[in-house]
């Protein structure tokens, strides 16, 4: 059975810094394709961050320079680094994981919370 679990969510001033865990089991990270999302009260769920098999990292354009995504292979853990936090960071961030790239996202997480107060 595969769980993705995301903790490190909590409450940050703007300018703060959180890291979000996605500890894995069930699969082997370094063989996935793992994502993080968001999504903000009231508006649709955004794609935050994309790392692949040969962690090649892709970020959304808001979050470029300040968040940064890495994985522990050893640990079977993908983190999402979050500095220079902005209000409008704020929302439930989830953790995904698909097999083949054309693959529609299989495995999610059940979210942490960011809150981001200025």
């Amino acid at each position: 059975q595969v769980q993705l679990v995301e903790s490190g969510g909590g409450s940050v001033q703007a300018g703060g810094s959180l890291r979000l865990s996605c500890a894995a089991s069930g699969i082997t990270t370094i063989t996935y394709y793992m994502s993080w999302f968001r999504q903000a009260s009231g508006k649709e769920r955004e794609g935050v961050a994309w790392i692949d098999p040969a962690c090649s990292i892709t970020y959304e354009e808001s979050v470029k320079g300040r968040f940064t995504s890495s994985r522990n292979n050893a640990m079977n853990t993908q983190y999402l680094e979050m500095n220079n936090v902005k209000p409008e960071d704020t929302a439930m961030y989830d953790c995904a994981a698909k097999y083949r790239v054309w693959d529609e996202l299989r495995y999610w997480g059940q979210g942490t919370q960011v809150t981001v107060s200025s």
